[in-house]
């Protein structure tokens, strides 16, 4: 049985903790023209933050609003601030320690999770999180998605694997935790590519890890591919499969904090099952427990 972020949570924090998710105000080099334009080729103009609080509010702000979004699902429970959109570690230590910190004060808050790069962790940044985690736990997520070359090329992800290899072992080297973020689906990949990539983000000793379906989202270049048949997303029966193996490889002391991922239904194109996220979670529990 695998180890669900659910189950961490509750061992590690006593309760019931929640995601919060929050904003930055950063952007990413590749789409300020550092690395490229437009980003990668998956990722839409929130950057992945479709659930994310406005950017433009103080830290305090959208923890209040967020907070009231989910108080009737966490009476008395903790929240994990999760800043989520963009790349959060693009920017001077003097514009993000300030956010963070103000984000750590909340007493509700027992962690504080950041999205990043790992092309994204110069030395002042390191030695920001190296304080911060000395206030409450920092997890540092980074979206690695696939290791097969010509994918990387393809999603104008920017960065070779060796930097990932490098970012984890200086996140390692000062304590802090490390999520991988892996899609699973990516156009012309195969599913031995796929469980390839899993087992690179094993060898890593990352202590987490997020399966997240491929979405094709309005307004991306995917979804112009997509709209040209340049390929197929997965149907449900398939990424079952694919999970079912993925989960097999993933050792029991690593967290498994996503199984699929949400889309928003407003923008989603493809696959449109993914939608019933319910339907979705039921089905792969299933399937998991048959294990």
């Amino acid at each position: 049985m695998y180890k669900s972020l659910n189950q961490h949570l509750q061992e590690r924090f006593g309760t019931k903790v929640y995601k919060i998710a929050l904003s930055s105000g950063c952007t990413c080099p590749n789409r300020d023209g550092t690395i490229g334009v437009g980003g990668c080729i998956f990722c839409a103009d929130t950057g992945s933050g479709d659930f994310a609080t406005e950017a433009s509010l103080p830290v305090r702000e959208q923890l209040k609003a967020a907070k009231e979004r989910i108080a009737a699902k966490n009476k008395g429970g903790k929240y994990i601030a999760y800043f989520q959109s963009f790349t959060n570690t693009y920017a001077s230590v003097e514009f993000l320690e300030p956010k963070f910190l103000e984000a750590l004060e909340d007493e509700e808050v027992v962690a504080l999770s950041i999205a990043t790069r790992p092309d994204c962790l110069p030395e002042d940044i390191l030695a920001m999180l190296k304080r911060l985690n000395r206030i409450k736990p920092v997890w540092v997520e980074l979206g690695l998605q696939t290791v097969k070359e010509e994918t990387v090329e393809y999603i104008r992800r920017g960065y070779p694997n060796e930097v990932y290899d490098r970012a984890v072992e200086k996140l390692h080297d000062i304590g802090i935790e490390v999520i991988t973020h892996v899609i699973i689906g990516l156009p012309g990949e195969t599913k031995e590519d796929m469980l390839r990539t899993v087992d690179y983000v094993v060898q890593s000793k990352a202590e987490g890890i997020k399966l997240q379906l491929l979405h094709v989202i309005q307004g991306t270049d995917l979804a112009k591919d997509y709209a040209d048949g340049a390929f197929k997303t997965l149907a449900l029966d398939e990424y079952i499969q694919i999970i079912r193996e993925c989960v097999e490889r993933i050792p029991s002391d690593m967290v498994i904090h996503r199984l699929t991922g949400d889309g928003n239904k407003k923008t989603l194109i493809a696959p449109a099952w993914s939608a019933d996220k319910k339907r979705v979670l039921n089905e792969l529990n299933k399937a998991l427990r048959e294990e």
